[in-house]
């Protein structure tokens, strides 16, 4: 087993704040993830928890936000705008937001 060093304790919200993004980096990630999003597939938009959690490493506070404005964006643009566990039909089809999506947002 290896021997660790005792830094102390550690002051988990101080680390917090030097991590989250600040309102005018997350805006502009937001932005850029959108972006992509539509260039991807215009007429259906979804967010991952594991794209938004693990890949970009975003905080709960971050990821709120993210959704907050990607919502208020895809409403103004005549999307359907959904989330976690919410059913709707698609294609014809009845569907549900997993657990392991945090939005879907369509055109019909």
């Amino acid at each position: 087993m290896k021997n660790f060093k005792k830094y102390g304790k550690i002051d988990k919200k101080k680390i917090k704040e030097v991590i989250l993004m600040n309102e005018k980096e997350l805006k502009k990630f937001t932005v850029g993830l959108i972006e992509s999003k539509e260039k991807e597939n215009e007429n259906y938009i979804r967010y991952s928890y594991y794209e938004l959690k693990v890949k970009y490493n975003l905080s709960e506070e971050e990821i709120d936000e993210v959704l907050k404005i990607s919502r208020d964006y895809f409403e103004n643009k005549g999307y359907k705008v959904y989330f976690t566990n919410a059913e709707f039909e698609y294609q014809n089809a009845k569907r549900k937001v997993e657990i392991n999506e945090y939005l879907i947002a369509f055109k019909e």
